[in-house]
């Protein structure tokens, strides 16, 4: 992570805030109004950093990809980078106390992890996934495990063996790492996709309860327990309150700490939050829309909660290609609401040039698509009691045979 702040640095992305910042809700508010990373130098005595990848531009940086062969490159993704074990981490005594967790908003059941990366093994296979944890002692946090996700299928078969389930946490990874994590990639290939995305390969150490995890700034271990306590609320991707929920606790066993360790936190509901969210769903999305027409590029945008909305670059050689990659993205990732696909002229990461398209190049009933009863995302307020939604597909795309009727002014 530190080699990377110092990338963020050179390109000018960079801002130093070297007065005291206080862990409630400050840091939070401060990290809102910027794109930038901030570099807190004294976060109740520690340092920290926030927004490590809250624009595409430095999610590119992180990765190493062109902004614009992002979302191609990524949908081209082997899964094969090499992971090299190299020794073990030397623990001591958990101690929640020592790092500078946040609080973030009013209204949160306290101070939250957000960028922490559970690292959990079972029967030969490791999962890594980031899951927001409640703190609620000096070695014990509440996780939200969204049922039917891995690290909740790898839970209930330890405890139906009468076991717990063997976890690393780690806090300040490399961004390329926490975006290996965030994506939905084959079982057990997290690790893999993290090394292929820094070079080919990628270096761990063992726990002392036998999971792996990367080079990071701080690492607690530990295990999932069958007790369950009360997690929440807390903002969440749409910058709305989650609500209380009955959570399993985690234990947490051992605890390591760089000697100057930088804490990392991701604002929720902020821009690094909607792009870990959403960017790691473009490139799914891409392959998909690419098996029924030829597509360019693919945007989950942050005024659509970087998750429930997308807009789709496509060069149509059919009048029916558009509605063809609507159906295509709402199967690849189900709890998109809005797509809008437009052409290869309208650039998809600019909003106004996409409500542009939509003003001249839509006719309400032709164009738009309204599928009722449908499953969307839990997070969406709108969802009805039975978990359905309504999905809205729009045609944007200049009708075939007509484009210079669309064609704009150009010098």
């Amino acid at each position: 992570m530190r080699e990377f702040i110092e990338t963020m640095r050179k390109a000018g992305l960079v801002v130093d805030v070297r007065e005291p910042v206080s862990v409630d809700m400050q840091a939070a508010k401060m990290a809102a109004g910027t794109e930038k990373l901030l570099f807190f130098h004294n976060l109740e005595g520690h340092r920290a950093v926030m927004n490590l990848t809250a624009s595409r531009t430095s999610l590119s940086l992180a990765l190493g990809i062109e902004e614009a062969k992002f979302v191609k490159t990524l949908a081209d993704a082997k899964f094969d980078g090499t992971v090299t074990e190299s020794g073990t981490l030397p623990m001591q005594k958990p101690d929640l106390s020592k790092i500078p967790i946040m609080h973030h908003f009013p209204k949160d059941a306290g101070k939250y992890l957000t960028s922490a990366i559970v690292f959990s093994r079972w029967d030969g296979v490791e999962n890594a996934s980031i899951h927001r944890m409640q703190v609620l002692d000096d070695h014990r946090v509440a996780a939200r495990l969204v049922e039917g996700r891995h690290t909740h299928v790898m839970l209930k078969n330890a405890l139906a063996k009468g076991e717990k389930l063997p976890i690393a946490v780690t806090i300040g990874t490399h961004p390329a790492v926490t975006f290996a994590s965030c994506t939905r990639v084959p079982t057990g290939m997290e690790l893999p996709f993290a090394a292929e995305l820094m070079g080919g390969e990628l270096n761990v150490k063992r726990c002392s309860n036998g999971v792996l995890v990367p080079d990071a700034e701080i690492v607690l271990e530990g295990f999932i327990t069958a007790e369950l306590t009360e997690e929440g609320p807390f903002v969440d991707i749409t910058g709305t309150y989650d609500p209380i929920r009955m959570q399993h606790v985690i234990e947490f066993t051992g605890m390591y700490t760089k000697p100057d360790f930088i804490y990392h936190g991701i604002l929720p509901g902020g821009d690094e939050h909607k792009m870990l969210m959403g960017a790691p769903y473009e490139p799914k999305i891409f392959k998909a829309v690419a098996g029924v027409t030829v597509v360019k590029n693919v945007v989950l945008t942050k005024g659509g909660c970087g998750y429930l909305h997308a807009v789709v670059q496509i060069r149509k050689s059919t009048q029916g290609d558009a509605k063809n990659a609507i159906m295509a993205a709402f199967a690849a990732h189900t709890s998109l609401k809005h797509v809008v696909v437009v052409d290869e002229d309208i650039d998809p990461c600019n909003p106004h040039e996409v409500e542009y398209a939509i003003a001249t190049r839509v006719t309400g009933d032709r164009d738009i698509m309204v599928i009722t009863g449908v499953r969307g995302s839990s997070l969406d307020p709108c969802q009805l009691e039975d978990g359905t939604n309504v999905k809205v597909g729009v045609d944007a795309t200049m009708v075939l045979g007509r484009e210079a009727d669309f064609s704009r002014a150009t010098w």
